[in-house]
């Protein structure tokens, strides 16, 4: 019974062992490209997160002018102008932040591409 408890053990371990040789391990570049495009997400999640609060804001100032204009107020008519132009605005914002994030994302491709071809490279040569 040791034995084949032994046996089973000696497999196990081997079979752990190479398990992990085959895992390989990113170089510099490839970290710093996976860092790149995190950020790039989270940035982009938050730029859409303002463009949605921009366009909300736009709905809102309209509703607001509307109203101004139904009842003849023309302070509330002109706060919902206002608005309007700061929504519209802040979408803008959030657009323009969103389009800087993708091209982070491409940016960290491209760097994440050079790094393997240069891993690939050195393999190689090994």
């Amino acid at each position: 019974m040791t034995r084949s408890l032994l046996r089973m053990l000696l497999v196990c371990g081997a079979m752990a062992f190479a398990s992990l040789g085959s895992a390989q391990a990113q170089t510099a570049g490839e970290r710093e490209a996976n860092k790149m495009e995190k950020k790039g997400n989270a940035e982009e999640k938050a730029a859409n997160a303002e463009k949605a609060k921009g366009e909300h804001m736009e709905k809102e100032g309209k509703a607001k002018e509307k109203a101004g204009k139904k009842s003849g107020n023309k302070a509330e008519e002109q706060a919902g102008k206002d608005m309007q132009s700061k929504g519209h605005a802040t979408q803008k914002e959030g657009k323009a932040r969103a389009d800087e994030a993708k091209e982070m994302e491409k940016a960290s491709e491209k760097v994440e591409k050079a790094a393997v071809n240069t891993k690939k490279a050195g393999e190689k040569t090994k």
